[in-house]
């Protein structure tokens, strides 16, 4: 076969030359570096832009949302409350003066009793007896006291005639002052007896109320046993006793000159209820050295018998009333290093820190001395996160978000 007649093989690609393909894939390169370039300008824009929104929403948000209430003027009682103790004016033990079986109880335990009124008889039959013994041995006696009186006169006449001796004239007389001081005796024992008979009926020495009976109808008593009868317990008046520290002592001694006496309220011993309004007109007559302070009996008429004895209550004193006196609410007050303060809500929505010198408080109100005057506004709530400076919204007050009228 002719090698001319062969058919040819196709021929092979054409391959660049080495100086293209490197220009190919440099240019290759400087595109995707140009994109990352892009890419990354865009997105610190965007992170800029995002941070910058960020920071304009939280400087908008600077301003703590807080409760304030004006400064106001008023009267303010002065009052100290101490704790103090129901005291029965009088409290009295039922005793028997005589010894003897208890025949009848005539009271219940609990009634209200007035004085005089019969409350035990104790059997009198002995007393009785031993009564009719000595007014016979009285009767004797007094029959021989008058023999001896119309002897002694026979005799003084007779020693007048000389007819009798004077030593038995004398004696005579003597006899008779002797029955005269017997028959005085006698006297004094019926009047024992009488007197015995009478205290055979026990009766009621006070107006009060009987506690519970300590002895049973039918025991035998004696007088003076532990614990006697019942306990008479006067409940209308009552009386509280209190103690005042002795730095108080002269305010109060001033205004109880001054006015004769100060009213009293008494509380329950929690300090939440109060139980009766009385007054106090009596201070003890020394100061008690050991705790330093003086006592006071304030009375109450008790009408409703809310006061018990021995029950422990806190007497409130007003002593005095401030008027016209800067108030402020306690939730108001602040404790800083150099005492305590306010924050003052100023005219352009920022707070300034007043120190301020705080007086007497009645629990919700305190009165402030210096640092503060009548219409300044003071933070109540949301008050953790303020200082100097800061600027606050009022979400309640009225006036900030109010639309300003138009001009005419």
């Amino acid at each position: 076969m002719d090698e001319h007649n062969t058919p040819a093989s196709p021929a092979p690609a054409p391959v660049p030359p080495p100086r293209k393909r490197s220009r190919l894939l440099w240019l290759i390169a400087v595109i995707v570096l140009a994109g990352l370039l892009v890419f990354a300008f865009l997105g610190h824009r965007a992170k800029k832009s995002g941070s910058g929104r960020h920071h304009a929403s939280a400087d908008a948000s600077t301003a703590q949302p807080v409760a304030v209430e004006s400064v106001k003027t008023g009267d303010m009682p002065v009052v100290l409350t101490e704790l103090g103790t129901v005291v029965p004016i009088t409290n009295v033990t039922v005793q028997t003066r005589v010894e003897g079986y208890l025949m009848d109880v005539k009271f219940t335990e609990g009634q209200h009793v007035h004085q005089g009124d019969l409350l035990a008889v104790i059997d009198p039959r002995p007393y009785e007896v031993a009564l009719r013994q000595y007014e016979g041995q009285l009767a004797q006696d007094k029959a021989q006291l008058e023999k001896a009186r119309v002897d002694n006169g026979r005799y003084q006449k007779l020693i007048r005639q000389d007819s009798v001796a004077a030593m038995t004239a004398r004696d005579q007389q003597f006899t008779v002052e002797q029955l005269e001081g017997t028959v005085k005796t006698d006297q004094a024992l019926v009047d024992t007896q009488k007197l015995q008979l009478t205290y055979c009926h026990i009766t009621a020495p006070v107006d009060g109320r009987v506690g519970i009976r300590a002895v049973d109808r039918g025991n035998y008593v004696t007088a003076g046993q532990s614990g006697g009868l019942a306990i008479l317990t006067q409940m209308q008046p009552i009386s509280v006793i209190f103690t005042l520290p002795q730095d108080q002592l002269a305010q109060v001694a001033d205004r109880l000159r001054a006015t004769g006496s100060l009213p009293v309220d008494a509380w329950n011993s929690s300090n939440t209820q109060k139980i009766a309004s009385g007054a106090v007109s009596v201070l003890d007559s020394q100061i008690d050295t050991a705790t330093g302070t003086v006592r006071l009996r304030a009375i109450f008429p008790n009408q409703d018998e809310h006061l018990f004895p021995n029950e422990f209550v806190n007497a409130r004193l007003l002593v005095d009333t401030l008027h016209n006196a800067i108030m402020v609410p306690n939730n108001a007050l602040q404790t800083g290093p150099n005492g305590q303060f306010v924050y003052v809500v100023k005219t352009d929505s920022t707070v300034d820190v007043r120190n301020v010198t705080p007086g007497i408080t009645d629990g919700t109100q305190t009165v402030i001395s210096t640092g503060l005057v009548a219409g300044d506004r003071v933070v109540t709530d949301g008050t953790d996160h303020l200082r100097a400076g800061i600027k606050v919204t009022i979400p309640d007050d009225k006036t900030s978000t109010k639309p300003s009228q138009p001009a005419n």
